[in-house]
């Protein structure tokens, strides 16, 4: 991997000589494809969430070998109709907190990208948006609760199960107030906040109703403070899957800027001038996922500190531009680790939910700074909007297949991709072509098979590689073969950013 650095100019300033480095990134991957199809890869970017829908499917379901599932979900503990909303990875249970992540993070891709996208993509970014705000609202439907989950993971990972025969229990998990669940419900404000404003110009009474839940659940995320991994009817089944890690706070800072951005209330503003402190927005955490906001955060408010010249939020912007120069290698910060061939990498597993998130905040700040004629300043140095977006485009034709592996990390882009994710309904017989139930065990032949799954989840982006860039097309190894949804999210913004500027 070879980063080569131009340095454009030195600055004298007060009589004192001071050496600033502007960065222009010029990176050379270990392999190159050449030319991507990256409207090719938004659209199945997209399409990839009709594989993970739960519920009612609708008639132009285009992702045919999926059929109707967890019909009941809801009404057997709590008389609810909580069918709906997206199946988070190659399990069949749906987990709220990642959900809610999710989908605000398609609705941020529309926001700031969705002009970008050809208008049959665009709606149908707004329909996968929709399949999961429809959920979100049935979960929030009750005054003072929160409905956070439906199944139990234990049982359920027990199994090898199509979604459409799942016969495992259904165990719904709420929280009621004075119970806290800070987390979720905060990011559930801040994706109905977000899609209010995906909706506003397409479908106005939705966007409202939207924002006027987004206004009432982050009341309760605010008032009842705490982690609703800290509930005991909830431990068990959110952890050790999407147990809160990072805590809650990072979460009520995000959900309260994403009001204030929806709603241009003043008083989401002084939450978030007021609160930044004893919050925790100042500690520099540099990531950005479905269980720590704080990068997402500091960059979505650097948007009105930027516009607004707002000084209030300057340390906002100051914390956003320290996360850039992390990404810069060789720069002073210490930085974010790469892979021998250009991969972002954090430990831990499903490492390229990372290379996403990130990838989708360096282009959505080089375009805040763009607009304001403005650079990330850190230390002595400097780097251009330019070469935040060439650090993005990097990643994502790493993902589409310039690596070492000379293999796309989206299922059914290019021509060398995962045939054996770790995925129920994409690795078991479609219903349509075997209608007989199957059951529990029953599916242990399709896990354990070495053959390439019979349906072909077109646009799942996979965990991906290790930090040696070696990927084993391995269905038990979950780390890395496993699709989920807030991998994608943020990639459909990446590529509508790329599909219209491709050099």
């Amino acid at each position: 991997m070879k980063f080569h650095y131009v340095l454009l100019f030195l600055l004298h300033h007060h009589h004192r000589q001071q050496f600033f480095l502007f960065v222009s990134l010029v990176f050379s991957p270990s392999v190159r494809c050449g030319h991507h199809d990256y409207s090719d890869a938004l659209s199945k970017s997209i399409l990839f969430f009709e594989g993970q829908r739960s519920g009612v499917l609708p008639r132009d379901q285009r992702m045919k070998w999926r059929e109707h599932s967890g019909l009941s979900d809801g009404r057997s503990m709590y008389n609810m109709d909580l069918t709906g909303g997206y199946y988070d990875a190659g399990d069949n249970v749906k987990f709220g907190f990642p959900m809610a992540f999710t989908t605000t993070m398609l609705a941020w891709s529309v926001i700031e990208f969705g002009e970008l996208m050809p208008p049959s993509e665009l709606r149908n970014a707004l329909v996968a948006i929709r399949w999961g705000t429809d959920y979100l609202l049935k979960t929030v439907s009750q005054p003072n609760q929160i409905f956070v989950q439906v199944g139990d993971p234990y049982k359920d990972h027990n199994c090898w199960e199509r979604p459409e025969d799942m016969d495992t229990a259904r165990t719904v998990y709420a929280v009621d107030a004075p119970n806290p669940a800070s987390e979720v419900a905060a990011e559930t404000a801040a994706a109905l906040a977000a899609s209010s404003m995906a909706f506003r110009s397409v479908d106005p009474g939705y966007a409202q109703t939207l924002l006027r839940n987004s206004v009432r659940v982050f009341q309760y995320a605010d008032n009842f403070r705490g982690a609703y991994s800290d509930n005991s009817n909830v431990r068990d089944g959110a952890c050790p899957f999407y147990c809160d890690f990072s805590g809650y706070q990072d979460e009520l800072l995000w959900g309260a800027a994403w009001l204030r951005r929806a709603s241009q209330d003043n008083s989401y503003l002084n939450y978030i001038e007021i609160n930044g402190k004893t919050l925790g927005a100042d500690d520099n955490i540099n990531e950005f996922g479905w269980d720590n906001k704080h990068a997402g955060l500091n960059v979505l408010v650097s948007k009105e500190a930027l516009e607004g010249n707002m000084y209030s939020l300057q340390s906002y912007k100051v914390s956003a531009d320290s996360f850039m120069c992390t990404l810069i290698p060789d720069s002073s910060s210490s930085h974010i680790e790469y892979t021998p061939g250009g991969l972002i990498y954090k430990p831990g597993g499903s490492n390229l939910q990372h290379a996403t998130t990130i990838s989708f905040l360096l282009l959505v700040y080089a375009n805040y700074l763009d607009r304001t004629s403005q650079t990330v300043n850190y230390g002595n140095l400097i780097a251009s909007p330019l070469s935040l977006r060439t650090i993005a485009k990097n990643q994502a034709d790493y993902i589409l297949g310039d690596n070492p592996m000379g293999l796309s990390y989206m299922v059914g882009y290019g021509n060398r991709f995962p045939q054996r994710i770790h995925h129920r309904g994409s690795s078991l017989p479609s219903v349509k072509d075997h209608p007989e139930f199957i059951a529990c065990q029953e599916g242990s032949i399709y896990f354990n098979s070495t053959n390439p799954n019979p349906n072909v989840l077109v646009g799942a982006i996979v965990g991906g590689p290790g930090e040696d860039d070696v990927y084993d097309d391995d269905r038990a190894d979950f780390r890395k073969s496993e699709p989920t949804t807030y991998i994608n999210a943020p990639f459909v913004g990446v590529l509508a950013y790329f599909a219209a500027n491709p050099s």
